[in-house]
């Protein structure tokens, strides 16, 4: 046989060495590995449904209305400038200012 060869082991010792694997293991003779491996059909159906499920921005509350705002500059670099999370500290401060103010 030309080529690399992957063993020096002769055919006889491989099936040897291949009976003496204890039967309780879980080994892939073929070469390929068990995640390498293709995947079933109904392995691939069960993770389609898996990922379809997971796609998308998660849930929200339902309680919050998308709107177009205007609003200076500055109000909104200093919000931006608090990192992640600014929007909901600027929904909180609204909060907060209906609290002391009368909004009519």
């Amino acid at each position: 046989m030309t080529g690399l060869k992957t063993t020096d082991l002769t055919r006889a010792q491989v099936l040897a060495e291949v009976r003496a694997i204890p039967t309780d293991q879980n080994f892939v003779l073929d070469g390929i590995d068990q995640d390498d491996r293709p995947l079933t059909k109904v392995e691939l159906q069960t993770g389609i449904v898996a990922m379809a499920k997971k796609r998308g921005r998660p849930a929200g509350s339902g309680g919050k209305e998308q709107i177009a705002l205007r609003v200076d500059h500055d109000v909104l670099s200093a919000f931006r400038a608090t990192g992640a999370g600014w929007q909901t500290r600027m929904n909180d401060a609204l909060k907060d200012w209906l609290n002391t103010h009368s909004p009519v």
